[in-house]
């Protein structure tokens, strides 16, 4: 199985996107926009368009060879064909997309990453799908489905690929150093400190302040919830306990020299991956797309692992990406794109399309079949997807607010300054939590610090 750079491409590329939002929309993202809400079958993958005529609908994605997917679907439903467009990955496609919307003209469908569809919904451009899809629940990951539902009874979207976090390390590299799989994070911080001892040149890995994604999941893993709603009310918790724990202790780690602060995905990042300068690297189940770029070197060498836990015995892990395939309010063909979109997420033939062709992890819980064989780059770890499945399902569940871009882009801002000083944590903590309250009430919303 290839999974592709796109995949991490769109996890960790959070530019500035357009977020309209007003006080008149806050109760959407809360209790779910137009409820028909009932939960019904998901739509038959044999059936026709509701009315009978033949209906084009457009796909906006960024999944490779999508398009080899969607030939299955067209040729077996003739009269509700999708035509694929492809778009730049993450924010820009959500930039985009919500420029489409507003206007007027967008796609029938379209790929979102789960921590946009909030800003989506808070705008009215998401069809709530539940009359469609809402029997599907069972099909999917506790974690994945909520992000999907916004913690309602609404369908906003059908879950893609999941992205639970996951420990990759390099077996020989610690055999070598004397070091065995971190089963907490006061292990990995104590065997990162005597690494450096032992070898300086080496470290168990890197912090990169540049990627608020994963910095995000590592909260959800110690139980942070950044974003709450009640009613029309609004809570906001990024500097919440849970939070202020995972930064001080990553701050703690690079103080203290056992790990650097050396960007993910940069030419001495990659060289350090390659050549056993990092044993060990924090990342998520679509890291096969990357390691054959970034490490070429150490193909059938790495191993995943769970992430080491805050409580020993612990089972939990936090998301760090992950997209769904969402109707937009404004297609005429909602019951068609609904169909499609449930097809394209559970059909045993369309998820093992989805692996094979595009490089993704599905979601869907019974994608066993499509995942019989690791990926290349990890051939010697047969059970790598059975792991993946159990990490997904021990994903934490977590609430997105309607302004994520604001926090990851002051993320990058002030922690990327913490990080070079190697200052604290908690200030840059405090400035991403005051610069998302103050855009939400900004925008309208009823906000509170949690």
């Amino acid at each position: 199985m290839k999974l592709t750079p796109t995949r991490r491409r769109s996890t960790r590329q959070h530019g500035r996107a357009v977020v309209i939002a007003g006080a008149a929309l806050a109760a959407l993202v809360a209790v779910g926009c137009s409820s028909s809400g009932s939960s019904s079958s998901a739509p038959s993958a044999g059936a026709s368009s509701a009315s009978g005529q033949k209906v084009t609908l457009s796909f906006w994605t960024w999944v490779p060879n999508m398009n080899k997917v969607v030939a299955i679907w067209n040729k077996a439903h003739p009269d509700i064909q999708v035509q694929v467009q492809t778009q730049a990955s993450g924010d820009p496609e959500l930039t985009k997309l919500l420029t489409a919307a507003k206007a007027g003209n967008p796609p029938d469908l379209a790929q979102v990453e789960y921590q946009a569809l909030p800003t989506l919904v808070s705008n009215n451009y998401l069809a709530n799908i539940a009359q469609y899809a809402g029997s599907l629940k069972s099909d999917f990951p506790a974690g994945n489905w909520n992000q999907v539902t916004l913690g309602t009874s609404d369908v906003y979207a059908i879950p893609q690929d999941a992205a639970p976090m996951a420990l990759f390390y390099r077996p020989d590299l610690f055999k070598k150093y004397g070091l065995t799989v971190p089963a907490t994070w006061a292990q990995f911080a104590a065997d990162a400190a005597k690494l450096h001892a032992e070898a300086p040149g080496v470290y168990l890995g890197t912090f990169s302040a540049v990627d608020p994604g994963e910095f995000a999941g590592l909260t959800q893993q110690a139980g942070a919830q950044w974003w709450s709603a009640s009613g029309t009310s609004w809570t906001v918790g990024i500097d919440d306990a849970a939070s202020q724990k995972v930064a001080s202790y990553w701050q703690g780690l690079i103080a203290s020299g056992g790990m650097n602060n050396q960007p993910q995905w940069t030419a001495a990042w990659d060289k350090g991956m390659n050549d056993g300068t990092y044993i060990a690297w924090v990342s998520d189940v679509w890291a096969p797309s990357d390691f054959p770029t970034t490490a070429p070197a150490g193909a059938g060498k790495w191993q995943m692992a769970e992430l080491p836990q805050w409580t020993a015995g612990g089972n939990v892990v936090g998301n760090w990406g992950g997209s769904s395939t969402a109707v937009m309010a404004a297609s005429k063909h909602q019951q068609a794109a609904a169909q499609f979109a449930a097809w394209l997420n559970t059909d045993p033939t369309a998820t093992a399309a989805l692996v094979s062709d595009g490089g993704i992890y599905p979601a869907d819980s019974a994608a066993e079949a499509a995942l019989s064989a690791p990926p290349s780059y990890f051939a010697n770890q047969p059970n790598f997807w059975n792991l993946a499945k159990q990490y997904a399902t021990a994903a934490a569940n977590v609430t997105w607010g309607p302004d994520v871009n604001v926090a990851y882009n002051e993320f990058q801002t002030v922690f990327g300054s913490a990080a070079s000083s190697k200052g604290s944590f908690l200030g840059p903590l405090t400035a991403v939590q005051s610069a998302v309250v103050s855009d939400m009430k900004k925008s309208g919303f009823t906000v509170s610090a949690g």
